[in-house]
């Protein structure tokens, strides 16, 4: 298991209102993940990975111009993703790099970003594992906004979030939402819990 933690602050300084902001967002997106992930099948899912990757899916936001949000870089926000990927990649971390770039919405594909003209490579960048897929789904329900940090959003509000980007991310996140709601609410109670 890696530190994901400290792994942020080699990135972040600590105090800085970026380093806490990412960690508020990060860990409400790991905590939604990891509640998902453990109520499906355990070879199904690898719930240590979702933890890791969860908490540092957003590693590079430092290097965007997004002020509020405590972040000065040249990058435009969009590009978040792939610059996590980088830094990912550059610690030895492949696979998390990969839910870094992968995790924009619910997801981009190749078409997508030469038809829109979005200032990334042209290929798809899909969440396409089922952990992938999981923290993407968490990710939707928490802004980093300070002024709405912590609060989850509820299924309709992601959804009228992702109408302007069309009917079939609406879908994709509906498709989502039946699979990790229904795997959640739809598993028996043990009697201890009760």
């Amino acid at each position: 298991m890696i530190d994901a933690i400290s792994l942020l602050k080699k990135y972040y300084p600590a105090g800085s209102d970026a380093y806490a902001i990412l960690l508020k967002h990060s860990q409400s997106v790991a905590a939604k993940a990891t509640e998902i992930a453990r109520f499906l099948p355990e070879s199904t899912v690898d719930v240590t990975f979702v933890i890791e990757a969860a908490l540092l899916h957003d590693i590079g936001i430092r290097f965007t111009s997004a002020t509020t949000l405590g972040c000065f870089g040249d990058l435009p926000y969009l590009c978040h993703g792939l610059k996590g990927r980088e830094l990912l990649e550059a610690e030895g971390l492949p696979r998390h790099a990969l839910v870094c770039e992968r995790h924009i919405g619910v997801g981009l594909t190749a078409a997508e970003i030469a038809r829109q003209e979005l200032p990334l490579p042209e290929r798809d960048m899909l969440p396409t594992t089922l952990e992938e897929q999981i923290i993407a789904y968490a990710d939707l329900f928490f802004s980093k906004n300070p002024a709405s940090a912590g609060l989850e959003r509820t299924p309709d509000e992601v959804r009228k979030s992702l109408t302007r980007f069309g009917t079939d991310k609406v879908d994709i996140f509906d498709r989502w939402h039946a699979m990790f709601t229904n795997s959640v609410f739809s598993r028996p109670k043990s009697a201890s819990s009760e």
